[in-house]
């Protein structure tokens, strides 16, 4: 079995799946319109495992998140996903 790692866990330049979202109904819509949802391939630009915004790119598509809202996202690490 995988072990899901939070996006704040996963180390800069990383890849992985979105399989969660912990978060209430207003943030997953939130994170939906911004194409972040389980499912989608997502990789880690750069953050700080000690809080500020983790910045991330979706396809060609870059964005960035608050800690808060980072901590929430549950990937399938692409090192995990390999095994």
């Amino acid at each position: 079995m995988h072990e899901n790692k939070s996006l704040v866990e996963l180390d800069q330049g990383q890849e992985g799946i979105i399989v969660s979202i912990q978060g209430g109904r207003t943030m997953c819509r939130r994170l939906s319109d911004m194409c972040i949802a389980p499912g989608v391939k997502i990789r880690k630009i750069s953050g700080s495992f000690l809080g500020g915004p983790v910045t991330i790119q979706i396809g060609h598509a870059r964005t960035a998140l608050g800690f808060g809202m980072a901590a929430k996202i549950m990937v399938e690490a692409e090192e995990d996903i390999d095994q």
